[in-house]
């Protein structure tokens, strides 16, 4: 059976969450990250020696990086339809996982940490403003992206939706105001109607909130 290692609220575990829920693979999971030193245990940095989530063990080959695994469990499963077996179509949804790990992650991560992880009286509104609107930004890019097809890679879900999605309820949701484009909308709104979107992103992320120790 697939394992996978990573505390299941963090942001790149969700990513390979969602990615499992689509398959509907049945995968052990181990519930890690949470606890000081639990990453830095022999046992776990024989899996990853970066001491990072997540990782996945299957068939006895171990994988790390999110959007690595993305692309493993895709080609693995062809027949899911979020995999390409056309090369350039691939790379269009390639593109978009590329540019969320450069692009999108560090500057959602620095919103969602600066507001919500940080405790009202300890966030740097400077800095606040300056990643939201960097993020607005980008969202405007994938808006303007996604009024010529539904999903990031074409006409159905791809691995890069997935890599790029799974920040949208948090985004939403956590708080911050932030512009709504239509087009980005739409599509939150496609994914939002997927079973494996609702079951592993749309869930409560209370116990995060003024949190800064893991």
């Amino acid at each position: 059976m697939l394992e996978l290692w990573g505390r299941k609220n963090a942001y790149n575990v969700l990513k390979v969450l969602w990615m499992l829920a689509e398959l509907g693979l049945e995968y052990r999971h181990y519930d890690v990250g949470s606890r000081p030193g639990e990453l830095e245990t022999d046992e776990f940095l024989a899996l990853n020696p970066h001491a990072r989530i997540p990782v996945i063990r299957d068939a006895g080959k171990v994988i790390w990086e999110s959007n690595t695994i993305l692309r493993y469990l895709a080609a693995s499963h062809q027949d899911s339809g979020l995999w390409f077996s056309n090369t350039a179509e691939r790379a269009q949804a390639e593109g978009w996982m590329d540019w969320e790990l450069c692009k999108l992650q560090p500057d959602f991560i620095e919103l969602f940490w600066g507001f919500y992880r940080t405790p009202a009286a300890a966030r740097d509104a400077a800095r606040l403003q300056a990643a939201a609107a960097r993020l607005a930004a980008h969202f405007r890019l994938l808006d303007q992206h996604l009024q010529r097809q539904p999903y990031l890679g074409g006409e159905h879900l791809s691995v890069g939706d997935i890599a790029c999605g799974v920040c949208l309820y948090r985004y939403f949701e956590m708080g911050y105001e932030v512009e709504q484009p239509e087009f980005v909308m739409q599509w939150y709104r496609r994914l939002s109607r997927r079973d494996a979107y609702r079951n592993s992103i749309m869930q409560s992320f209370d116990e995060l909130y003024g949190r800064t120790d893991f």
